[in-house]
């Protein structure tokens, strides 16, 4: 049989390389409007912090739909997964309602957080494309954890690598201008994220209704009106996770806000960094994905063995990665500052930024690895609650008051640094704890199945 190593590693990899290539996207937006004007970088690192606290909360809930695929999955219920997944799109419409009010009226954050008037134009402007890019983002998200939760996630890889083709020289084409189209500027990059994502949900729609994978499915069938029960089962799991990945997700991003009031070339150093440790991040994610659903499919199949075989196999190829990609960071931190600007400042401060953040990076591999796998085992309160106290409290508000008010004997540190050096902390603490946590949840047994999905008719 083969190994559960093997079998996460080849899931893991593949899901790997189509998250490098949305990871791209930020990485060819940030040096796009890096070189087009140190201005119009700050205000993508605002108003990319703002979108991708919004996206991936919701999409972290829809993601948490994983394991109830892959344990219909495991258990043969095949018709059952196109069911639920069709009653998944009254949960994704309303996700797409409430991100784009957000989206389409941010000016209230903007103010809370002290973000320059003069950035705010800019950053409004490039919120309100953005927010008509949301739904076919959200969409492409429920598709592409189905196919994870049925363990062949290569049309998704496929079609994100083929995505990237397009968004490339689209986003410099906008921003720049050029062939009767006007330089726009960050917003350049916008519409070019609008365009990529209607493209890759019409992609997607044609693969469902033409691949022979889900045919079995039969989810091409008239939607069923709501069916509360499995609603209520979708929301037991994901709106505690969705608000556990709101909570992990805006202590860092909410970062690029607090630290936009020191100027550009903190602003433009601190998108370095988090764009590096967005990318860094893809690794663990991947693990995660990939061992979530061997371990929900192995429950779904009734083999409580040989799912906690598949999570401790995932979590060690999650270590070893970690520690590899942290040393990577710290060893290059030079050369990888100097990718994304040719300004002495910025690369500086942001070479001495990314030593945090590989520390950062190992501490958030671990706890993503268990978060993940806990979710699997119906464990889903217990990290929001300690997400809250830690990332929020001691990340965050720790974070501020190092930066600005100082903590104790240590004075006000005046730059991104405290920010990385508190929230890689609090990081390290959650991780310990989520380890425990675990270590608790799978040597017992699990205290009731899952709901049963209702028949149809």
């Amino acid at each position: 049989m083969t190994s559960e190593r093997r079998v996460i590693a080849r899931h893991a990899a593949t899901v790997y390389v189509g998250q490098m290539a949305v990871m791209a996207f930020g990485v060819t937006d940030t040096i796009v409007a890096g070189r087009f004007a140190e201005g119009a970088l700050a205000a993508l690192s605002v108003g990319s912090a703002i979108f991708i606290s919004v996206f991936v909360s919701l999409m972290g809930a829809l993601q948490a739909l994983l394991p109830i695929w892959a344990e219909l999955h495991g258990a043969r219920r095949t018709e059952e997964v196109g069911r639920s997944v069709r009653q998944s799109m009254y949960v994704c419409g309303a996700a797409i309602a409430l991100g784009m009010a957000i989206l389409l009226f941010p000016a209230p954050m903007l103010r809370w957080t002290h973000v320059p008037e003069g950035m705010r134009g800019d950053v409004e402007a490039y919120l309100r494309v953005l927010a008509f890019a949301l739904a076919p983002a959200l969409l492409f998200r429920v598709f592409s954890t189905l196919n994870q939760s049925l363990g062949k996630p290569q049309l998704v890889t496929w079609l994100q690598l083929a995505s990237l083709g397009v968004k490339l020289p689209l986003s410099i084409w906008f921003t720049f201008g050029g062939a009767g189209v006007p330089a726009m500027g960050v917003v350049g990059c916008g519409w070019a994220t609008l365009v990529v994502n209607y493209t890759m949900l019409g992609a997607a729609i044609w693969l469902l209704r033409t691949e022979a994978t889900f045919r079995a499915l039969r989810f091409w069938q008239r939607i069923e009106p709501p069916d509360w029960a499995q609603i209520r089962q979708f929301a037991r799991l994901g709106v505690p996770a969705g608000l556990a990945v709101l909570v992990e997700v805006t202590s860092f991003t909410l970062m690029a806000l607090f630290i936009a009031r020191l100027g550009t070339t903190a602003t433009a150093a601190h998108q370095i960094a988090a764009n590096l440790t967005a990318v860094a991040y893809m690794v663990p994610l991947s693990l995660a994905i990939a061992t979530s659903a061997r371990v929900s499919f192995w429950l779904g199949a009734g083999d409580a063995l040989l799912a906690r075989r598949a999570g401790r196999k995932g979590f060690e190829l999650t270590l070893c990665c970690a520690l590899l990609v942290a040393g990577a960071m710290a060893l290059l931190r030079w050369q990888l500052a100097g990718i994304y600007s040719a300004n002495p400042s910025v690369v500086a401060l942001g070479a001495t930024l990314l030593l945090a953040t590989s520390v950062y990076h190992f501490a958030d591999a671990l706890q993503t690895h268990c978060v993940f796998v806990l979710r699997c085992y119906q464990v889903t309160v217990a990290p929001l609650i300690l997400y809250c106290g830690l990332l929020w409290g001691v990340g965050l508000g720790g974070s501020y008051l190092l930066a600005y008010r100082g903590i104790g004997a240590w004075a006000p540190m005046q730059s991104p640094l405290a920010f990385w050096l508190m929230s890689a902390a609090a990081l390290f603490v959650t991780a310990l704890l989520f380890l425990a946590l675990l270590a608790r949840t799978i040597v017992r047994p699990r205290r009731r199945p899952r709901p049963r999905p209702r028949a149809a008719g």
